[in-house]
């Protein structure tokens, strides 16, 4: 198969598709692989590097979208990527669908197989293609509201660990899940105060017993999550519904039970946002203001770490990217159901419930 690595496009996406290990396995399998020039680039993969496993560099993204089969890339295709997908062509990548209307109706009328990373599940409810960039976001998250909350970034001017005789920061973490976990183990180790919620009880119990003992978990209600909220300097959304909108757990008349200076960092950005008051943000212009409450809802947040987050998703991707490759993606999604659940458009059609239903959609389940 040809498969196509296009250079990211969005903006201050540094990561790349696969790194140069992942594309000499696909080449010993007998694959083509073609690389953009300097796709790998900004994720510290150089051209030479791809060029020594023997990977086919192509001068522009047009090239890479007219040649492959098959394209592996990060994030999903921006407006002027539309045109340069055609029919048939399979695109194996994060869509987010349900909270882009424009990006589903560009990929239904290109005819494109649509396979995304996020909706990949296996039968016990992993989403093994989401959990390397959601442990990196987690942390990340926990990083990025520490930063903000500095007096000189807009913050309340609180150190996140305290000092002795000083009290620590309380950082609140919605939702239990990977990226939850993630940003509590970062904030407990900075020696903040923690509570972490979900409407899980078999999830907080698991978490009860192996998270730090500076978190403390809470089940996850509109009446709890309030009365938190008054000496919260932190708050992480991190709520996922696998290929649907996240809910909002806290709206704007909540922001006023808030310290002026505190910090909301909506990890659940690419899925429409878990804050009523949030809307996306960038790496260049990562924060705005509402009722004195800072908000972050950047929506590629490991692309700030590149070179980490490439190899994370490489090593999670590599295997999946392989049974596409050598098997065509009919047999393959017909052989493991976690990449069947990936399939989110087919050939013009919605097969994906979840997408579907948002967007009053007809939905066609694809059988293989």
């Amino acid at each position: 198969m040809r498969i196509g690595i296009p250079k990211e496009i969005k903006n201050n996406e540094s990561r790349v598709g696969m790194t140069p290990a992942g594309v000499a396995e696909l080449i010993r399998h007998g694959h083509e692989v073609m690389v953009q020039h300097t796709a790998g680039e900004n994720s510290g993969f150089s051209d030479a590097e791809y060029e020594k496993v023997g990977a086919k560099i192509l001068p522009d993204i047009e090239s890479v979208y007219r040649e492959a089969e098959m394209i592996v890339k990060v994030k999903e295709p921006i407006k002027q990527e539309y045109k340069l997908i055609r029919r048939d062509q399979l695109v194996f990548t994060y869509f987010h669908f349900a909270c882009e209307q424009e990006l589903t109706e560009a990929m239904i009328e290109s005819g494109a197989v649509c396979l995304a990373y996020e909706t990949v599940e296996t039968d016990d409810h992993h989403l093994p293609l989401l959990i390397p960039m959601s442990e990196v976001a987690g942390r990340m998250a926990t990083l990025n509201g520490a930063y903000y909350l500095q007096k000189t970034k807009g913050g309340k001017g609180k150190l996140i660990s305290g000092v002795p005789g000083v009290n620590r920061t309380k950082v609140l973490v919605l939702g239990g899940g990977t990226v939850g976990e993630a940003a509590a183990r970062m904030a407990a180790g900075l020696g903040a105060d923690v509570w972490i919620t979900d409407i899980s009880l078999p999830r907080l119990r698991q978490l009860e017993i192996e998270l730090p003992v500076n978190v403390h978990t809470l089940y996850s209600t509109e009446h709890n999550i309030r009365k938190e909220l008054p000496d919260t300097d932190i708050v992480i959304g991190s709520v996922l519904v696998p290929g649907d909108k996240a809910p909002h757990l806290i709206t704007k008349d909540m922001l006023r039970l808030m310290e002026p200076g505190s910090v909301l960092v909506d990890v659940a950005i690419d899925q429409g946002g878990c804050f009523e008051t949030s809307h996306p943000t960038t790496h260049s212009e990562p924060v705005y203001m509402v009722d004195g409450i800072l908000h972050y809802a950047v929506a590629n947040i490991p692309g700030s770490v590149p070179n980490t987050s490439t190899m994370a998703l490489t090593n999670a991707t590599l295997r999946y990217a392989l049974a596409l490759a050598d098997k065509g993606w009919r047999k393959a999604c017909k052989e493991d159901k976690a990449l069947y659940r990936g399939l989110n458009i087919v050939n013009g059609k919605v097969v994906y419930k979840a997408v579907a239903d948002v967007f009053g959609l007809k939905y066609e389940p694809i059988e293989l």
